[in-house]
Parts: C-alpha cells; sequence; structure tokens
C-alpha cells in the first residue's frame, strides 16, 4: 500500500485534491442560467470533492477496519460522482471531451481504491 517514506500515500492524496479541483473547475463552467445543469453541477460538486476528504480520513485511519470503512465510502463517492458525469454529458451541457477526462479519472481512482481494499483485506 505505501513504502517507508508514504509516498504512494502522499501521492494518491494530491491526487485527488487535484481531482477534486478539476470538478470545482468543471463545476464553475456550467451554464448559470441551465437550472438542470446548475442542480447536477450542485451535486456532482458535493460527490467529486468528497473523495479527496475520504482519503484523509482514510489516512488518519486507526485500524484496517477503519481505514477500509474510508476507502469503501470514497467509493461510493466516485460511483456518484460517475453518475452526475455521465447525466451531465447525455443531457449535452458540456462538451463531451471535458466529461470524458473526468469519467476516466474515476475509473483509475476506483480501480487504486479496490485495490487498496483487497491488499489489506487480503492480509486479514
Amino acid at each position: 500500500m505505501k513504502d517507508e517514506g508514504g509516498k504512494e500515500l502522499r501521492d494518491l492524496r494530491a491526487r485527488t485534491k487535484d481531482f477534486a479541483l478539476r470538478v470545482v473547475r468543471l463545476y464553475q463552467a456550467l451554464p448559470k442560467g441551465d437550472g438542470v445543469a446548475q442542480v447536477l453541477g450542485r451535486q456532482l460538486l458535493r460527490s467529486g470533492t468528497s473523495v479527496a476528504a475520504h482519503y484523509r480520513e482514510a489516512c488518519r485511519a486507526k485500524s484496517n477496519p477503519d481505514f477500509i470503512n474510508k476507502l469503501e465510502g470514497g467509493l461510493q463517492e466516485l460511483d456518484e460522482t460517475d453518475l452526475w458525469l455521465e447525466l451531465l454529458g447525455d443531457a449535452g451541457t458540456l462538451k463531451s471531451s471535458r466529461i470524458k477526462l473526468l469519467r476516466a479519472e474515476v475509473d483509475e481512482l476506483i480501480s487504486i481504491f479496490v485495490t487498496m481494499i483487497r491488499k489489506i483485506k487480503s492480509r486479514g
């Protein structure tokens, strides 16, 4: 999960924060006069920024079960974020290329979180 200096944890901490900032910027780019876009955007903003918060909480976990619980919370937020991105794309609110990039990052973060959870669970 991490090397002796905690490098992997720090890298993922920065990556989840960067993801949150990308979600914030996408929200800021949504049309202000489109009520549906704003409602979906607020949901996206909440779930997308929560991923970094869940990961930071996991880094402070006192036990493996607590660590897993926090990561699983992050997984739920990632899945929800993917839904809001999908809906924004299907509604034609933003360019699909911008949404595709964020959805690709969602998929990668899900894979990372799932791998971390499996490693911890396999240790017993």
